[in-house]
């Protein structure tokens, strides 16, 4: 496609475009404002669509006017620019929504796969489900696959948080922890915790008094939130106040949670 391939063409369209709209007192100096450009380099443009037929001298109070053959020009070149312009949107917007997932086996580029949630992990896999896309390169089994044109929904139950609201170092921490009713808990398969947090250093004394090896220790509503919206149930140890600062961030997002208290 020819778009504006000769240096100087862009801005011959785009002064162009300005005469066109016929406004009556249009002078070379609001033109180069509008475009960034000199005065002189307007009034060589000018020159140059006036011996091309393009331009004429205006009469009375319009300084200049399209002819038919310049109006001609500008929805040619319009269209053209349209249509690149286009493209190149297809183009970003291909890239733009290109989604990463784990391959349940192996896929060529253009392939069709449906789309699944298990453990907070998208997969791809030729068992249909509620949501498709497309392969965009070849990828083998249990490889990172690259999808696009990803259509449907996928069919996920947002997960829970348990806060396990401890003692703080003041209210005797680790020490005052009924270790017991936590181990309860975790051991408990209606709660079916799949991912542990903590917050705060009596939170990792606790962790280490129950031989629990945790997910994640920083940013942890953050990541809590992000896991439970992904499916998942996650555990987190909370010291004092910090529970309220996790139960008001759950409360904006409209997560549910549960606080138990093991002071």
């Amino acid at each position: 496609m020819k778009v504006f391939k000769k240096k100087g063409e862009l801005t011959r369209f785009q002064i162009l475009a300005e005469i066109a709209k016929q406004e009556p007192h249009l002078r070379q100096k609001d033109i180069a404002g509008k475009l960034g450009i000199t005065v002189q380099a307007v009034s060589e443009n000018i020159k140059s669509l006036t011996d091309d037929g393009l331009v004429e001298t205006g009469k009375g109070h319009v300084h200049y006017k399209i002819t038919k053959r310049g109006i001609e020009r500008v929805k040619r070149e319009a269209m053209n620019l349209r249509k690149f312009s286009d493209q190149v949107l297809d183009t970003m917007n291909a890239y733009k929504s290109v989604w990463p997932a784990i391959a349940r086996e192996e896929y060529k580029s253009g392939d069709k796969v449906w789309l699944e949630m298990e453990e907070g992990i998208l997969y791809a896999t030729t068992k249909k489900t509620s949501a498709h896309a497309e392969v965009l390169t070849d990828s083998e089994k249990d490889g990172d696959v690259a999808l696009i044109k990803l259509n449907g929904l996928i069919e996920l139950e947002p997960g829970y948080i348990i806060i396990i609201k401890l003692p703080t170092i003041n209210q005797g921490g680790s020490r005052a922890t009924d270790l017991e009713k936590i181990q309860g808990i975790l051991k408990d398969r209606t709660y079916d915790i799949d991912r542990i947090g903590i917050m705060g250093t009596v939170s990792r004394v606790v962790a280490g008094k129950l031989n629990i090896q945790p997910d994640f220790e920083f940013a942890t509503p953050e990541a809590a939130m992000a896991a439970a919206k992904r499916g998942l149930n996650v555990l987190v140890f909370a010291v004092g106040k910090m529970t309220n600062i996790i139960t008001s961030k759950l409360d904006n997002e409209d997560i549910k949670y549960i606080v138990e208290d093991v002071r």
